[in-house]
């Protein structure tokens, strides 16, 4: 008797046979995402970024990291970002700072980058604590931009982690804490990593390896790289240059080795990203241009540049934020006219592997001489109009470039010697670990334990290799002050607007933007790196207030109301103001414990 076969059925859609199977996969590729490299690069970077700024999270809504003077102009930049889209977007570029004067956001780096993240939350605390949590975050990004731009060019993981490590704590980048638009880099690698990736880029392979294109890779590359635009032009112009550069070396490179065109997908995307990043350049130049007409003083001429080029000696110079070499080098910071700009470091064991990474290195020789040539040309624009010939051999020359004119710190450009010289270092790691791995395996003395264990032995070579990058983040290490951000009164919840805050400086006003993150109401007072003719015409005209002409001017332009800090005021020219005569003026008077509000009436 025959027995009959028991056919098997395909789990329906919906049984618990084809839910066990679905929650199976998505657990096994939850667990490929939580093992993948990407992942452990990621956390790593957040690890070494919140130990390296371990003291923010203190006091994470009152404090800011160097001062409050800059860090609250930025934390106001991107918490008006986040008002205007929800409220305004066609008016973003119009702040409620600035009063009366319009493309105020244009003053500086817009930050718009950022401004997603500040849809949610109000207030002068919430835009405090959305600030420094960004603030880590863009330096968890460096470091994981730079790994992942090594790791793309060929480098195996330690030598990848020096590069990110040298890039992210670079003795430079502590003079620079209280600017997030210069410290916010790491979009640019990661952009360069996603092309390179897309176009399959990479300077180690295998003998005869082909890489293959990934065009998905390239369409995220150009909307890193866009993304990245949106910050600023301060770092975002001298990006738009590389990428040139690297657009033009690519079709050299490719025309002289007579290799196919790439598909149709990637040059398609090549384009429609291309068209992207330039079209969304020209449109955030647009409100820059429109500064530039209206205020043409604000051009950054040879002679701004003058002001903050460094010299030779600045390259070899930290900041006095640092562990190591902060008080040693004192002297030769006190000779400089602005030292936060001027001492631009990369570290010397960096520029010691660098040198190092020129004979021994996994690089080829072209690689090798590519780098460091790129490394002493940058290093040489940081200088400015103290370079070769004034700056006529160096960064003169950039000045006949669209853009270049906003610009006037040039030792900025460290940003791209330090991944030069952290990639020339890294191949000289690299070697390290190769080499110390072969000399460990074939070694005939060697103990059984080591020559037998294969896992022991590039163990061994990691520990070996790893040494440069401790030194190397070691003298990274530096002193982060955290300031706290003055409380504002209370009385500016309620006051009428447009208003005044006295006493009335280009510095002092930057917190005061920030007060106003509450509400966003029309400011007089406005802080950032271009002053409008408004605001001095204003600063000027309230010197002696409250008077006939000081007032008269106020409300020809239609402020309401003048609040005095008696704080910030004592022992200057607003002292008095809470018993000086207004008898015949068209205002009146109200004196609290902190401020004094003169309400204006209409004209």
């Amino acid at each position: 008797m025959t027995t009959p076969v028991q056919e098997s059925r395909p789990a329906r859609a919906g049984s618990p046979e084809d839910g066990e199977t679905t929650g199976r996969r998505l657990l096994t590729r939850a667990r490929r995402i939580v093992r993948h490299e990407w992942t452990i690069a990621a956390v790593v970077a957040s690890v070494l970024s919140l130990l390296l700024n371990r003291d923010a999270l203190k006091d994470l809504s009152h404090t800011l990291p160097s001062d409050v003077w800059d860090p609250s102009l930025n934390a106001y930049a991107i918490a008006w970002g986040g008002h205007a889209l929800l409220h305004n977007p066609t008016g973003i570029w119009h702040t409620n700072a600035f009063y009366p004067a319009s493309y105020s956001l244009a003053y500086s780096d817009s930050l718009l980058a950022y401004a997603p993240f500040a849809i949610i939350g109000t207030g002068p605390e919430v835009a405090v604590a959305r600030y420094n949590v960004l603030f880590i975050v863009a330096q968890a990004m460096v470091f994981f931009g730079g790994y992942v731009l090594a790791r793309q060019l060929g480098l195996r993981p330690v030598a990848a982690t020096l590069a990110g490590v040298a890039v992210a704590v670079a003795p430079w980048r502590l003079s620079q804490t209280g600017h997030i638009q210069v410290l916010s880099y790491g979009g640019m690698f990661l952009a360069l990593a996603m092309l390179a990736r897309g176009h399959g880029v990479r300077w180690l392979r295998r003998e005869g390896e082909e890489v293959p294109h990934r065009p998905w890779w390239a369409l995220g590359g150009w909307l890193v790289a866009t993304w990245q635009l949106c910050i600023g032009f301060g770092v975002g112009v001298p990006f738009l240059y590389v990428l040139l550069g690297c657009l033009v070396v690519g079709v050299v490179i490719w025309w002289r080795r007579r290799r196919p065109w790439p598909s149709r997908r990637l040059l398609g995307i090549d384009l429609a990203g291309g068209l992207l990043f330039a079209g969304t350049g020209a449109l955030l130049a647009l409100p820059y241009l429109k500064v530039l007409d209206l205020y043409p003083y604000a051009r950054r001429d040879a002679s701004w540049v003058a002001l903050y080029s460094p010299p030779l000696s600045g390259l070899f110079t930290a900041p006095e934020q640092s562990w190591l070499w902060g008080e040693a080098h004192a002297g030769a910071r006190s000779v400089m006219s602005i030292p936060n700009e001027m001492a631009v470091l990369p570290g010397f064991a960096l520029y010691a592997l660098a040198a190092a990474g020129l004979f021994f290195s996994v690089w080829s020789v072209r690689v090798r001489l590519g780098l460091a040539t790129g490394a002493v040309v940058t290093l040489i624009f940081c200088l400015g109009t103290n370079g070769p010939a004034d700056g006529h051999l160096g960064y003169r020359l950039l000045l006949h470039l669209p853009g270049f004119e906003g610009i006037r710190t040039p030792a900025r450009l460290v940003i791209w010697s330090t991944l030069l010289l952290a990639l020339l270092a890294a191949g000289c790691v690299a070697a390290m670990e190769r080499d110390v791995t072969a000399w460990l395996a074939r070694r005939r003395e060697a103990p059984s334990a080591v020559r037998d264990r294969p896992h022991l032995v590039a163990t061994t070579a990691v520990a070996v290799a790893l040494l440069p990058t401790i030194a190397v983040y070691a003298e990274g290490r530096g002193t982060l002050l955290h300031a706290r951000v003055p409380d504002p009164p209370a009385a500016l919840a309620t006051v009428e607007a447009p208003y005044l805050v006295l006493p009335m400086h280009q510095v002092m006003d930057m917190p005061i933007m920030l007060w106003s993150t509450d509400r966003f109401a029309d400011l007089v007072n406005g802080g950032s790196g271009m002053v409008p003719r408004e605001q001095d015409e204003i600063r000027a005209a309230v010197a002696h207030f409250p008077d006939q002409a000081s007032t008269d001017a106020l409300r020809a332009i239609g402020v309401r109301t003048v609040v005095v800090l008696r704080g910030w005021a004592a022992g200057g020219a607003y002292a008095d103001a809470d018993t000086v005569e207004i008898a015949g003026l068209p205002l009146t008077r109200q004196v609290y414990s902190d401020v004094v509000v003169f309400t204006l009436a209409p004209s």
